[in-house]
């Protein structure tokens, strides 16, 4: 039973990290520009922050309910910051010397920086919240402490191979195909400006469904 419940964990974590998001893709602009070591370090300080929100939502689920307002600001602040990350992007592309997105290559240490920008990106929330609700249903997870704490190590090991896909592949296209730094930004730029209409069209026209 504590097996199944890693293994669901694992692999819903993994699937859901492949979509293009915030995260990922600034894991991989961070191993494109600064190297696989920084790229790794801001994915640990991301999926520290996922399972502390996946073990609070387990033992606070009425009280994640009530927290619609909470989550809209902090949709508000993931598109702000998408939106700033773009504009990093491609103000790096543009100059007429390499430089780096200002933004995910700044002073701050890169585990922190994956702490803070996935502390303000509530898409995971009402994610595991609805994955969590299925398996009690389906009795695969227990209200028990050994059942929460395999569950999360599931997750973390999950979103580390999803994020480990964009990282490695990302220093894998540059080094295959010798690409220009600033093509690079041009790209990531355009994936942070879709990814961004893609939030604001989630919070403006797609109905919420109640937690």
């Amino acid at each position: 039973m504590l097996f199944r419940a890693f293994s669901y964990g694992l692999f819903i974590s993994f699937l859901g990290t492949l979509p293009l998001g915030t995260l990922n893709i600034a894991a991989m602009q961070i191993s494109v520009t600064d190297g696989l070591r920084p790229a790794l370090l801001f994915a640990l300080g991301a999926l520290l922050v996922e399972m502390i929100y996946v073990r609070l939502s387990l033992v606070a689920m009425d009280w994640v309910r009530r927290q619609e307002k909470l989550f809209r600001w902090l949709e508000w602040a993931t598109l702000l910051i998408i939106l700033v990350l773009a504009a990093a992007s491609f103000v790096a592309a543009t100059s007429p010397v390499v430089e780096k997105n200002v933004i995910l290559s700044s002073t701050l240490p890169r585990f922190w920086l994956g702490v803070s920008m996935s502390a303000l990106n509530p898409v995971q929330i009402p994610f595991w919240f609805g994955w969590s609700s299925v398996l009690f249903g389906k009795n695969i997870l227990q209200t028990k402490e050994s059942f929460y704490n395999i569950y999360i190590a599931g997750i973390g090991l999950g979103t580390l191979f999803g994020n480990s896909v964009f990282i490695f592949g990302g220093r894998l296209m540059v080094d295959t195909l010798n690409a220009n730094q600033n093509t690079l930004h041009w790209i990531i730029g355009g994936v942070f400006a879709v990814t961004a209409m893609i939030q604001a069209y989630r919070m403006f026209f797609v109905k919420k469904k109640p937690l």
